[in-house]
């Protein structure tokens, strides 16, 4: 599938859905529609009075998933097009003996990954969850792992615990920390850091092998402190690869 003069790429995730507008080929407006703000959402729609192609990756239900094109098909009279995991693709195979369970984003920000690096690699996506895939340098998926995220693991603690509470802000650290909020805060930092250091050892990779994307994915890489790079449109760039090889 060619892309067409206008053409909107959606990344749907579990907090929120990320987009891009490209004419011709060239990102011309970008965004974040957050679920019940009217006002991103209308930023969305206003993106441009006529797209002849919508892309979507998505890990919402089919319910959402439903809503999500019929909003988009009144719109513009687009039928969305929705990417899938598949067996292989762009020259990556899938580990999973029923592909089509592997999340949608995973999979693409492999994709993506591989093609970049041309030889094996490791892409972190880190979101709402913490996930770290390794692609071999032929294309085949070793595995991977899926963390929760910096808020999930917050939410945890504060659902389960009656006096783990604080009302004061803290950033991520990996220094002991000296109240209950740092105490939290720099202990979910260590735990993101030192899985994804425990999983770069077992599995013997270096830093020109690692590439970042997400929300949170700066903020890992620099407290990792091992190199990488963090390529925020890792999922798009796999979006317009698995969008080239449908029918």
């Amino acid at each position: 599938m060619k892309p067409a003069p206008h053409c909107l790429q959606l990344d749907v995730g579990n907090s929120g859905t990320k987009w891009r507008l490209l004419e011709r080929g060239q990102v011309t407006a970008r965004g974040i529609c957050r679920p019940d703000d009217a006002g991103s959402q209308a930023l969305l729609l206003d993106c441009a009075p006529a797209v002849e192609q919508v892309w979507i990756a998505s890990v919402a239900g089919e319910a959402a998933e439903g809503a999500l094109a019929g909003l988009l098909s009144e719109r513009w009279g687009v039928t969305p097009w929705f990417a899938r995991s598949t067996v292989t693709c762009a020259g990556v195979r899938n580990s999973y003996r029923e592909p089509w369970r592997m999340g949608v984003d995973r999979w693409l920000a492999m994709l993506a990954a591989w093609q970049r690096v041309q030889g094996r690699v490791c892409v972190v996506d880190a979101g709402s969850a913490l996930t770290c895939d390794i692609v071999a340098a032929d294309g085949r998926h070793e595995g991977g792992y899926i963390i929760p995220g910096p808020t999930l693991m917050e939410r945890a603690l504060l659902l389960d615990t009656d006096r783990v509470r604080f009302a004061e802000d803290a950033g991520y650290a990996l220094s002991p920390g000296t109240s209950t909020a740092e105490a939290v805060r720099h202990g979910i930092a260590l735990a993101q850091a030192g899985a994804l250091a425990l999983a770069m050892d077992r599995a013997g990779l270096a830093p020109a092998q690692m590439l970042f994307c997400g929300g949170w994915g700066q903020t890992l890489m620099a407290l990792l402190a091992r190199g990488g790079s963090y390529q925020p449109d890792l999922v798009f760039e796999g979006l317009e690869l698995a969008a080239a090889e449908a029918a």
